[in-house]
Order: C-alpha cells, then sequence, then structure tokens
C-alpha cells in the first residue's frame, strides 16, 4: 500500500522557517517527479514546488520563490521542502504529491499519490 506522510509543520512567527519532509513508502519513487501543494481554508488547492526524479530540476511557484527550497533524497525515499522567510499567507495544510511523470509538473491531475498534509501557520 502506498503510503506519502508529512511531517515538520507548526506554528511559527513571521519571518521563520519550518522544514517539511515527506516519507514515501509502500513502492519507490526514485524514478518519478514529486511536489508540495498547499490548500488555506476556504481556498482552492495550489501548488508550491516540485522536483524532477533525479532532483536536477525544480520549479516554484511565483509566491514562494527565493524563499522556499525543494529538495529529495532518493535513497531514503523522501522529499523536503525548506521554508524561509515565512509570512502569515503562507498559512495552510501542505501536502506532498508523487507526480506519474518524471519531470516537475504544477498540474493536480499529474500526481497519484497524495500525503494526508501537514498544518503550517504561520503568525503575524
Amino acid at each position: 500500500q502506498v503510503q506519502l506522510v508529512e511531517s515538520g509543520g507548526g506554528l511559527v512567527q513571521a519571518g521563520g522557517s519550518l522544514r517539511l519532509s515527506c516519507a514515501a513508502s509502500g513502492r519507490t519513487f526514485n524514478r518519478y517527479a514529486m511536489g508540495w501543494f498547499r490548500q488555506a481554508p476556504g481556498e482552492e488547492r495550489e501548488f508550491v514546488a516540485s522536483i524532477s526524479w533525479s532532483g536536477s530540476s525544480t520549479d516554484y511557484a511565483d509566491s514562494v520563490k527565493g524563499r522556499f527550497t525543494i529538495s529529495r533524497d532518493n535513497a531514503k525515499n523522501t522529499v523536503a521542502l525548506q521554508m524561509n522567510s515565512l509570512k502569515p499567507e503562507d498559512t495552510a495544510v501542505y501536502s506532498c504529491a508523487v507526480a506519474r511523470g518524471v519531470l516537475p509538473t504544477r498540474l493536480v491531475f499529474e500526481y497519484d499519490y497524495w500525503g494526508q498534509g501537514t498544518q503550517v501557520t504561520v503568525s503575524s
């Protein structure tokens, strides 16, 4: 059974940092792109960042570019999201996902597996 488990969320003040981690189990994902999405209350799911199967190519939403960094460790079947200079508008549930292709993608329908998410709250 495929399982993605996120960790590292929490409450932080504006300007602070958090590091999210996503551990995949049930199969090997090192041949597929992975991504992070977020969803705030009352809002649609929003693309945050994506990384290719090798880690050599990444893509970021304009709203997080320069502040967030996505990375992966294929040996450990994990993907991470380092979030710096956090803003109150970054508050959301963050979920990781595994794409069916090898290149970064922003499209929700191109992801096959999703985690349950971890809450990130940024206070002003």
